[in-house]
């Protein structure tokens, strides 16, 4: 009897944990310790080119997934922002995204995940500080049980967007010379052709 009431109290309380949704957490700014921060900035070859949207001006989306509930969030920082999360925090050092006219198609974003130890309410170890890469994200991944973070945008234009795609004088190219209105191109009418008539009829 005693077995089956607790096998029936197991089962009833395991079915009100499925039932709960986990809470999300909401992210907030935060401080890095400084021996934890990049030294150095990444390298910037589109800033440093003069070309597209200045790198303090970009924007990047980065996701961030807990496993341990399946919850996942969006987190929009600028270049030098962090933003924490429970246990996580995660900074922006830069992004890029290959001009309209570059081949292939890229988003990247110099990412820093820190991760609370346990037992310690304010000390955080760093666990990834790299390049992630959209397209191609088995180049640089982030290892952790727990925590997995990924880029999916930098938002940033380029010179001649505004039109709705790159011109060639802006990557450097020639403009097409211009065709030849019909007009010009038509032969002009023989003036000769009234006074041969007249001769004619004389």
């Amino acid at each position: 009897m005693r077995r089956a009431l607790a096998l029936l109290s197991g089962v009833a309380l395991l079915a009100g944990c499925q039932g709960e949704v986990p809470e999300t957490p909401d992210a907030v700014e935060t401080e890095i310790p400084e021996d934890l921060q990049q030294v150095e900035m990444p390298e910037q070859p589109a800033e440093e080119a003069g070309v597209g949207t200045p790198m303090a001006e970009r924007v990047a989306t980065i996701g961030l997934l807990n496993k341990r509930n399946n919850v996942s969030q969006e987190l929009e920082l600028k270049p030098g922002e962090q933003r924490r999360i429970g246990d996580v925090i995660v900074r922006l050092q830069a992004c890029e995204q290959t001009a309209p006219w570059e081949m292939p198609k890229e988003t990247g974003a110099f990412v820093q995940v820190l991760v609370r130890e346990r037992g310690n309410a304010d000390q955080f170890r760093r666990i990834f500080s790299g390049w992630l890469f959209k397209n191609s994200p088995s180049l640089n991944v982030v290892e952790h049980p727990i925590y997995d973070v990924w880029v999916k945008d930098c938002a940033m234009s380029f010179p001649g967007e505004e039109g709705g795609s790159a011109r060639g004088e802006d990557r450097g190219e020639p403009a097409p010379a211009a065709a030849p209105s019909p007009a010009a191109a038509a032969p002009a009418p023989a003036a000769e052709a009234p006074a041969a008539a007249e001769e004619a009829a004389e």
